[in-house]
């Protein structure tokens, strides 16, 4: 079995004890007094799409939890992923820079441009498939700090040299170098896209024995039972956890009962149509709620910061014969640069700091959170070094403004069904897309035109060439980098290449 560094049940097991102490000294933090930081849970979901829950639309979804957490929330309608696919936007929100600066701009699989990766008109760049220990995540800003730092779940941002333990946190549940558990029910191991994985850590116990009372787990309860047990120990610390769902990335598995009732829930011509799929964010409502009752239980929700946030727009291709979801009213899906690959749910809780019940159209983005949480915490970070922008202001003043002119976004890959590479711009209310394969453009008004279905960039030639100068500006910026043409393309439809789902 795939061990951790430092053990989590070891770690926990000195949470209180003299030595954390004596880490912790070195701190100024003392043990056994109360915070004056806030705790910070950073709930990420993989794919979900934004209008997957009822607070954002969803016709079939039931998320009461979810939901009732947004009525306590500032809620954002214009949040963003910082790319339409999980790894880029993971290291983005680690790193606090934009994933095309640091060259990570698709998944890790498909990172060094694998022969499956090659069958388009271009070629996509080779990208670095992990976050290099030389950036300086939040998790190690706020260890420094004295936080007590957890990450449960998926990961997909490096290798093992690379892994969350290398990275600032003191707790790793779960990580692994791959996107999606092979299944969600225990033991966690089987074959999926064709090769053998496993969840680590999550299977056997220490004597590397399998659980006797785990059969029939579900991975999504069993995450919220690790995240719960942190919380637990931490005591009187501030802790950050990042907990990471792999829900509701494919496989498409829910439990028996909530399948068989979207079943009979479903009519004709709702959009969402997958009762699997229904049953997966019903499950993941389920411990949003546990892991927020467990907060209030231990008398520690009004100094807990929560964030709940995706790491992509929903996917719309198909698993065993069904599509899985479906993000009207927006254009297109994961992998795609259109609003319906890259604009998420967003909500924020921080009692007597943000303003509950209320909605933020500022335009925000996932490297925004670095700031946005070392701010919340109390630590000095190095504005020069990071692309995103702290909006903790938002939280007290929903309706106003980060000064922000721009928000870019470059994939320069390929996507099944969704996207050619490409690269886009948000200035404002318009939105310009530019496609490399033939370099035309896109333009759109997304205020006025939110499924991006009147392309106005024949219309408006001026607003058209001011944004692509700015977006081939901002390019050369960050140093981009770009597809190529492809010698060995063969005049076929690249979608039908790769039928089948993509990570």
């Amino acid at each position: 079995m795939q061990k951790s560094i430092v053990s989590r049940r070891d770690f926990l097991r000195l949470a209180g004890s003299f030595a954390l102490t004596s880490i912790l000294g070195s701190t100024g933090l003392a043990v056994g007094k109360k915070a004056a930081r806030p705790n910070i849970l950073f709930i990420m979901v993989d794919d979900l799409g934004w209008s997957d829950l009822g607070c954002y639309g969803s016709d079939l979804h039931e998320t009461k939890n979810i939901d009732r957490f947004a009525s306590q929330s500032v809620m954002f309608t214009d949040a963003y992923a910082s790319s339409p696919v999980c790894s880029p936007t993971r290291a983005s929100v680690l790193s606090g820079k934009h994933p095309a600066r640091i060259n990570m701009t698709v998944w890790r699989e498909a990172a060094k441009r694998p022969a499956w990766a090659c069958q388009g008109k271009l070629l996509p760049p080779i990208t670095a498939d992990s976050l290099s220990l030389e950036e300086v995540t939040y998790a190690e800003r706020l260890k420094q700090k004295g936080y007590l730092t957890g990450h449960i779940g998926k990961w997909h941002v490096g290798d093992f040299a690379h892994f969350p333990e290398n990275h600032g946190f003191d707790i790793n549940v779960g990580a692994s170098v791959w996107g999606a558990p092979p299944t969600y029910f225990y033991p966690y191991k089987g074959v999926i896209y064709d090769e053998p994985r496993f969840v680590p850590d999550l299977a056997m116990n220490e004597e590397g024995k399998y659980f006797t009372d785990r059969k029939g787990e579900y991975l999504t309860d069993r995450l919220t039972d690790e995240a719960m047990e942190i919380m637990e120990q931490a005591g009187d610390r501030p802790f950050f956890l990042n907990l990471c769902y792999h829900t509701v990335h494919t496989p498409t598995e829910g439990k028996k009962k909530y399948v068989e009732y979207y079943k009979k829930k479903i009519k004709q011509g709702m959009n969402h149509q997958n009762a699997k799929y229904a049953a997966m964010v019903k499950s993941l409502d389920d411990n949003v709620g546990r892991v927020l009752a467990k907060l209030k239980k231990l008398k520690i929700e009004n100094n807990t910061m929560v964030i709940f946030y995706s790491d992509n727009g929903g996917q719309i291709n198909q698993w065993d014969g069904q599509t899985v979801t479906n993000n009207t009213p927006l254009r297109s899906g994961k992998g795609s640069l259109y609003e319906g690959g890259i604009r998420v749910p967003l909500m924020i809780r921080w009692p007597g700091r943000s303003k509950a019940n209320n909605k933020c159209t500022e335009p925000v983005t996932a490297m925004d959170l670095y700031a946005t949480i070392c701010e919340a915490a109390k630590v000095d970070y190095d504005k020069k070094q990071i692309d995103g922008l702290s909006f903790l202001k938002l939280l007290k003043s929903p309706n106003g403004n980060l000064g922000r002119e721009c928000l870019y976004w470059h994939y320069p890959h390929y996507y099944t069904n969704t996207t050619s590479p490409v690269t886009a711009i948000r200035c404002g209310d318009f939105k310009l897309l530019k496609y490399y394969e033939d370099n035309h453009v896109e333009l759109y008004n997304i205020k006025q035109d939110l499924s991006e279905q009147n392309d106005l960039s024949e219309k408006l030639i001026d607003k058209k060439d001011a944004l692509l100068k700015k977006l081939n500006a901002w390019c050369k910026q960050v140093n981009a980098q770009m597809p190529e043409v492809n010698p060995d393309y063969k005049k076929q439809n690249f979608p039908a290449l790769l039928s089948v789902i993509q990570p």
